[in-house]
């Protein structure tokens, strides 16, 4: 610019605002916090009246340490669906809630024992219960600021806590109701067992990993009338603790066997010549391989068929070993079984059924369960003090790790010529997730409830199986695959075990006849009155109650002779207590559901074998019906590479470094991004990937903010006489619309982020506000075209602010206030959005773009080779065909959408070097310079530019001016 030129910058419309490019979010988001709970936002919505109820329920984390990644993940989501719902115009109401007994905290109060020389037995256990609920307290609290960082709402000052004295009422009261209805029973049966915690576990807390377990090829000595007495029917197992305990053998019907005779031998070798195996076919290469022996030191001398082996019996190897006591000297049953297999082992089975649900099942069906139970391993994982040659001896050791009971078993087998290969085998094993050490199959007196056992509530008979299955398929799964994971997870399911050996839980209220069996019917206590007894001192006093001295005569004194009784003090699962949530919270508080019912239960994948399955159960048993209407689920969080997070690796992101260095909107808006229903990554690259999303997406509000300084509700327009560009932009809104709340009513929180993020990136950013630049800063201020461009700005504002305001909390309520300076955007709804939608504008603009994005490809080479600095020094001739010409609009508007000068369109044929494009199909663009002088104010390049009363401008410029 000369220096006689004038200045125009200062008559500009330049965007003002004070909404900073910087967030600074981990500084300012505390303050946006105290600020609603200054307002109370929370109750605030809870007041509007008329809306309908729409309620999720929260699955209560556990209170016992800070929260991890998946919590974040879990608590954004939930936080996503309670606050869109809320501006969709429902009454959304959140509870969150705490499960708060169980081992895990019971552990950590042992370790505290441990390290004080403490026994835990020793101290009363009530004061063992008050030192676990102060520690659950503590991880409450923790853990409530730590969610609300994130910018979780709820109802935080009046949470759901399973140790509340009215939440242990209902859970002993729901037990009660299988008590009643008969579903109740006391069973001894195998079941997943931790030596190390000392109490029996569900699926749902054991977690698999692999382990290294010792492999054994056992021989049993055949006898009977026939040929075959005196060979060796062999058996393979990985858990060679349970030979000890093994009562049968079992083969397969339809399995093809055959009689192996060895011939010869190599050294170290436990076969001798002579000796005969009957095996599998299609397993004895592999076997007597095992034993070190190849295919010219055996031979097959017949098949073996299964009648043949009904007419064997067959003898424990450690029948008549010397010291044995007679322990193993009666005759191993012997017969066909379904589950037996030949694809690996041996074509036997051996049979421990204390140890293993199939074995059990055989024999409970045949009614020989007296004869096949055997009690050998204690709740330590310790063989009995006076079992032969293995008393004393441990399962695992007092760390977790492999005990001494294995090697004790080999070595006697080895010793009484019972084995004939051993080995190792790395393979998937059962382990506790909370102790981390492998757990066991152990029979064991527990209480169950039964699901295959009619009960009837009101005028409705069922069982609790064949219900849970019917309402699975009421309701609706997100993603549509966990309604088959846990349908198939209740198809094949046992009964219920619901009892725990511990003491920080909420106790089994029931109470056994002195010298009754089990099967007898009057075995349980079913009295009323007394279940009315217990649940009011649980409601006064919590379930401590049940623990103190005299409990027993307090529950039962005047109704029935306490001296007939027992009182059970096993406590229950805790997935009782929280799958009996639904019952203290959605059906018992005024805010909780007004049918008792929840809208929705969102939790991990893990979750159907978890709170999904266990709420399912408890529901149906004593309601009929599920306490969900939808069930949404998440996958696991893994790292960049796609690696499970582990603290030895160092592959974990933790929350509160996530919000120290970037602030919760940045993480939140990494859940917003990610497809939950799979598995998702995180990490250093990804999270810098989302701030830069981020800082995008802040840019175009910060554009639409700077542009709306000085904005009054007088400059709103209708949109019918807004010019064809912003009608456009009307009609993407109107598409938007219907696009976020289907996506946020189907709980698709990616599909909604990624259509409002396209839409600002590519719509406005590179598109409308690009092109609308010009005029807004550059117009006049009653320019017909800029008043229609800023009442367009106010409807976009408005409606991205609303929108974007369930998943960037913190950001979107800055962005509210400063445009309102009062109240909050999360007391607003969603804006109501006419249907501007317009399929012809949107056809003809969508061609007008075709040829733009032609005329930019082409201006782009230009300015790549430096023949021009910028697209205004350009004057271009855009070739198409008479169709696209006739939609195009006159060339001073066309050249405005172009951000070019001038252009001239002609559908004349092109040059051979005209630019084009597969993305413009049908259009060809020849470059030319604009002709005349750059405006000093807008910089366009116009003929007229100079001959206007103010210096070096063109007319509209010097019409701005006047």
């Amino acid at each position: 610019m000369c220096a006689d030129t004038p200045d125009y910058k200062d008559t500009l419309n330049l965007p003002q605002t004070d909404f900073p490019m910087r967030a600074g979010l981990p500084k300012r988001e505390p303050d946006w916090l105290a600020r609603w709970a200054e307002m109370d936002v929370y109750a605030m919505n809870r007041a509007k009246e008329g809306r309908a109820p729409f309620v999720l329920h929260d699955g209560p984390p556990y209170a016992n340490g800070h929260l991890h990644i998946g919590h974040a993940l879990n608590k954004t989501i939930k936080d996503m669906i309670v606050r869109s719902h809320q501006m969709l115009g429902f009454d959304s109401r959140y509870i969150p809630g705490w499960d708060c007994h169980g081992l895990p905290i019971e552990w950590k109060i042992e370790e505290q024992y441990r390290k004080k020389g403490k026994n835990k037995d020793a101290v009363p256990i009530n004061e063992f219960r008050a030192e676990c609920r102060k520690f659950a307290e503590g991880w409450v609290d923790i853990q409530r600021e730590e969610f609300k960082r994130l910018g979780i709402t709820g109802n935080w000052d009046d949470p759901y806590l399973t140790m509340d004295f009215h939440a242990e009422r209902v859970i002993a009261e729901e037990f009660m109701k299988f008590l009643m209805n008969g579903t109740l029973y006391q069973g001894s049966k195998p079941v997943m067992w931790s030596p190390m915690e000392q109490t029996a576990l569900a699926e749902a807390e054991v977690e698999y990993h692999d382990k290294d377990s010792f492999t054994i090829w056992v021989k049993f000595r055949a006898e009977g009338d026939s040929d075959l007495a005196g060979a060796y029917v062999v058996i393979w197992t990985t858990t060679p603790w349970t030979m000890p305990s093994n009562k049968a053998v079992v083969y397969g019907e339809n399995i093809a066997y055959g009689l192996y005779e060895i011939t010869g031998t190599p050294d170290e070798c436990w076969a001798s010549v002579g000796d005969r195996y009957i095996l599998a076919n299609s397993m004895a290469a592999d076997v007597l391989k095992r034993a070190r022996l190849d295919e010219s030191q055996y031979t097959r001398v017949r098949d073996v068929s299964a009648e043949d082996l009904s007419a064997l019996s067959l003898k424990h190897p450690l029948a008549g070993a010397e010291g044995s006591n007679g322990e193993w000297d009666d005759i191993r049953d012997f017969r066909a079984a379904e589950f037996v297999t030949d694809t690996e082992g041996t074509g036997f089975v051996h049979c421990a059924p204390s140890h293993g649900m199939e074995e059990y099942e055989l024999y409970r069906d045949l009614g020989m369960l007296d004869q096949v139970i055997t009690y050998n391993v204690k709740d330590d994982g310790g063989f009995r003090d006076d079992l032969p040659f293995f008393g004393g001896t441990y399962i695992l050791s007092r760390k977790g790790g492999e005990g001494n009971a294995n090697t004790a078993v080999i070595d006697k087998l080895v010793e009484v010529g019972g084995l004939l290969a051993r080995g190792k085998i790395k393979h998937s094993y059962p382990h506790s997730w909370r102790s981390k050490a492998p757990v066991i199959y152990r029979n064991t007196p527990q209480w169950f409830a039964a699901i295959d056992k009619q009960l009837t509530i009101g005028d409705d008979t069922f069982t609790i199986r064949a219900r849970a299955l019917s309402e699975i398929d009421k309701v609706k799964w997100t993603p549509p695959s966990g309604r088959n994971r846990l349908h198939s997870m209740m198809e094949s399911r046992p009964d219920w075990v619901l009892s725990r050996q511990r003491a920080w839980g909420v106790p089994l209220t029931c109470f056994t006849r002195k010298g009754a069996l089990p099967t007898d019917p009057d075995f349980l206590l079913r009295n009323p009155e007394v279940n009315q007894r217990i649940v009011d001192a649980f409601e006064a006093e919590g379930a401590d109650a049940w623990f103190e001295d005299g409990a027993k005569e307090r529950f039962l004194s005047g109704i029935v002779n306490p001296d007939d009784y027992d009182k059970v003090d096993d406590v229950l699962d805790v997935w009782f207590d929280s799958g009996s949530t639904h019952a203290f919270t959605l059906r018992d508080r005024e805010d909780g559901s007004d049918d008792g019912i929840a809208d929705v239960y969102m939790e991990g994948t893990d979750q159907h074998r978890g709170w999904f399955h266990s709420s399912l159960l408890q529901s149906v048993g004593t309601t009929g019906r599920a306490p969900y209407r939808n069930v949404v689920t998440h996958g696991f969080t893994l790292d960049e590479k796609g690696m499970k997070m582990s603290k030895s690796i160092g592959n974990t992101i933790v929350p509160d470094e996530v919000v120290r260095q970037y602030g919760a909107d940045i993480l939140r808006l990494w859940v917003a991004q990610t497809d939950y229903t799979s598995d998702q990554r995180i990490g250093p690259e990804i999270l810098k990937g989302t701030a830069d999303s981020y800082r995008r997406l802040r840019n175009t509000f910060r554009f639409l903010l700077g542009n709306l300084n000085g904005w009054s509700e007088g400059e709103r327009m209708d949109v019918a006489d807004m010019p064809e560009l912003e009608r456009f932009m009307a009609h993407r809104l109107s598409e938007l619309d219907a696009h976020v709340r289907d996506g946020y009513a189907k709980f698709d929180f990616q599909g909604v982020f990624q259509a409002l993020f396209q839409f600002c990136t590519v719509d406005l950013s590179s598109f409308y506000l690009d092109i609308r630049k010009d005029a807004l800063y550059c117009d006049a201020d009653d320019s017909p075209t800029r008043r229609a461009s800023r009442a367009m700005l106010m409807l976009l504002l408005e409606r991205l602010n609303a929108w974007l305001a369930p998943i960037l909390v913190f950001t979107m309520e800055e962005i509210w206030l400063e445009r309102t300076g009062e109240g909050s955007i999360h007391l607003q709804d969603f804006p109501d959005t006419p249907d501007w939608q317009d399929a012809a504008l949107a056809d003809k603009m969508a061609r007008i773009r075709t040829v733009r994005r032609a005329v930019t490809g082409a201006l782009e080479l230009k300015r790549t080779d430096k023949t021009i600095g910028a697209s205004l020094e350009a004057a271009p001739v855009v070739h198409v065909d008479a169709d696209t010409a006739a939609a195009l609009p006159d060339t001073e508007t066309l050249a405005d959408l172009c951000i070019t000068s001038a252009i001239t369109v002609t559908t004349d044929p092109a040059q051979a070097d005209a630019f084009t494009t597969p993305e413009a199909p049908g259009v060809a663009v020849v470059f030319a310079e604009a002709e005349g002088e750059k405006c000093q104010r807008c910089w366009k390049i116009l003929p007229d530019v100079g001959t206007h009363g103010h210096p070096a401008t063109c007319a509209r410029c010097d019409a701005a001016l006047s």
